[in-house]
C-alpha cells in the first residue's frame, strides 16, 4: 500500500479545517439570529404586550450584541495567548449550553440574560476560524477558503428560520444546542496553526488588546477595520429585523415576516460572499470589492425605503438584493486578519466583527433618536447613509492587504523593524 505524501496529507488537513470552521460558523449564524428570528413567537409566549414588543426585542438583542462585544475581546486574547483550537472548543460549548436553557424561559429578563452569555459565546466563532483558515493556507488562496466559511456559513440562517417554521422557538433553541454539542465531536480532527506554534514558543507579548491602543496608527487601524462593516449589521438588526414595523409604515398588503426576512437576507449574503470573494481574487484588490458593495448596499436600502404598498414576494426579492449587497462580511474579517501580526490577530480577528454587531446598540439608539424627530422611514434613510458615508472614508485610509505575508510579528511591525518569523 502506497503511502500518502506530505503535500496529500497537508493539503487534506487544510480541506478538512476549511469544511469544519464554514459548520463551526454554521451554527454559529444559526443561534446567532434565531432570535430575530422567534422574536415575535417567543414574545407572544411569555406575555410580551404588542405594544412593547419592539421595544422589549431591542433590549433583549442590544443585551445579546453587548455579550458579543465582551465575548469578543475574551475569546480574541486567549486565541493568541494559548491557541485557535482552544477558543473553538470553548467558545461553542458556551454558546450550545445557553440555547439549551434559553428554550426554558419565561419572562424577557432571563430571556436577556441568556442571549447575553450566549452573545459571548458566540463571539468566538467567527474570529478563531478566520484566523486559522488565513494563517493555514497560501497567501494568494486564502480568500477562496474564507469566502467557503462564510459562503456555508451564512446558511445557518435559513437553517433557523426553517426550523422555526416548522417546530416552536422553545424547540429551535434546543436544536441549536445541540448541533453545537455534535459539532464539539467533529472538532477533535482540527489542528493548531503552525504559524502561532512559532509565536507561542517566543517572547513577545500575545494577545495583547491594550496594545491596540497604546500606538496611533494601529489603533486608527483598528477602528477602520471595524468602521466598514458597520452598514451591513445595521440592514440585518434593523432594516430586516424589524421588518414587520418597516411593513406597517410602506403600508404592507400583508404583515411582513422577519424570519422569512432574515432567511432571505442570509441567502443573499451567502451568495454575495461567494461574488466578492471570486471578485477579490480576479482583481487582487479586497478594498476594491469592498467599495463596490458598499455602493450597492445603498442602492438596495434606497429601493426598499421606497417599496410603498410592499407585497411579501417584493419583499423576499429586496431580502435577497439587500443581502447579496452586504454580502462583503468575509472579505471585511479576512481584511481585519490580514492588517495585523500572529502575535494579536487573533484579538483583532475576534474582536472587530464582534464590535460590529456589537455597534449595533449604539446605532440603534440613533436610530430611535431619529425615529422620535422624523418617522422611521426617514430616519433609516438617515442613519444608512451616515454609516455608508463614515464606512467608504474608513475603507480609504487602509491599505490593500490582499496577498500580505500573514508571518510577522505586531511589535516588531510597530518598531519599524519588519521582523518576519523564521
Amino acid at each position: 500500500m502506497a503511502l500518502e505524501s506530505p503535500k496529500t496529507t497537508a493539503t487534506r488537513n487544510v480541506t478538512f479545517l476549511v469544511i469544519v470552521a464554514a459548520l463551526g460558523y454554521f451554527v454559529d449564524i444559526y443561534d446567532l439570529v434565531l432570535f430575530s428570528v422567534v422574536r415575535i413567537k417567543s414574545f407572544h409566549d411569555i406575555g410580551i404586550s404588542e405594544a412593547d414588543m419592539r421595544t422589549s426585542g431591542e433590549f433583549v438583542i442590544n443585551m445579546q450584541m453587548a455579550g458579543l462585544l465582551i465575548g469578543g475581546i475574551i475569546w480574541g486574547v486567549i486565541g493568541d495567548k494559548f491557541g485557535r483550537i482552544k477558543v473553538l472548543f470553548g467558545s461553542i460549548l458556551l454558546y450550545s449550553v445557553a440555547n439549551f436553557i434559553n428554550g426554558l424561559v419565561t419572562d424577557v429578563n432571563s430571556y436577556a440574560i441568556i442571549r447575553f452569555i450566549a452573545g459571548i459565546g458566540l463571539a468566538g466563532e467567527l474570529g478563531a476560524g478566520i484566523t486559522l483558515v488565513s494563517e493555514t493556507m497560501n497567501k494568494e488562496y486564502r480568500g477562496y477558503g474564507t469566502m467557503i466559511v462564510a459562503g456555508v456559513g451564512l446558511f445557518g440562517a435559513a437553517a433557523a428560520a426553517t426550523v422555526a417554521t416548522h417546530f416552536t422557538w422553545q424547540t429551535s433553541y434546543f436544536v441549536g444546542g445541540g448541533l453545537g454539542m455534535l459539532l464539539l465531536f467533529l472538532r477533535v480532527g482540527t489542528f493548531e496553526s503552525g504559524i502561532f506554534k512559532e509565536v507561542e514558543k517566543s517572547d513577545v507579548k500575545k494577545g495583547n488588546f491594550l496594545m491596540l491602543f497604546t500606538n496611533r496608527k494601529r489603533f486608527f487601524k483598528y477602528l477602520y477595520c471595524i468602521l466598514i462593516g458597520m452598514p451591513l449589521w445595521y440592514i440585518v438588526g434593523i432594516l430586516v429585523t424589524q421588518s414587520p414595523e418597516f411593513g406597517k409604515a410602506l403600508g404592507a398588503s400583508e404583515p411582513l415576516s422577519a424570519g422569512t426576512g432574515i432567511m432571505f437576507t442570509y441567502f443573499g449574503i451567502a451568495i454575495g460572499d461567494v461574488f466578492a470573494g471570486l471578485f477579490a481574487q480576479l482583481t487582487k484588490s479586497r478594498r476594491l470589492t469592498i467599495l463596490i458593495f458598499q455602493v450597492l448596499s445603498v442602492i438596495s436600502v434606497i429601493i426598499y425605503l421606497n417599496s410603498k404598498g410592499i407585497t411579501e414576494d417584493k419583499f423576499v426579492w429586496l431580502c435577497l438584493f439587500m443581502g447579496f449587497a452586504v454580502g462583503y462580511w468575509a472579505t471585511f474579517v479576512t481584511i481585519a486578519a490580514e492588517q495585523f501580526g500572529t502575535n494579536i490577530r487573533a484579538t483583532v480577528t475576534t474582536t472587530a466583527p464582534n464590535f460590529v454587531r456589537g455597534g449595533l446598540i449604539p446605532i440603534t439608539f440613533i436610530f430611535e433618536f431619529f425615529v422620535g424627530k422624523y418617522g422611521i422611514i426617514t430616519s433609516a434613510y438617515i442613519v444608512m447613509f451616515i454609516l455608508t458615508a463614515i464606512a467608504i472614508f474608513a475603507l480609504s485610509q487602509l491599505k490593500e492587504s490582499f496577498s500580505n505575508d500573514l508571518n510577522y510579528l505586531e511589535e516588531d511591525i510597530a518598531a519599524g523593524q519588519g521582523n518576519v518569523l523564521s
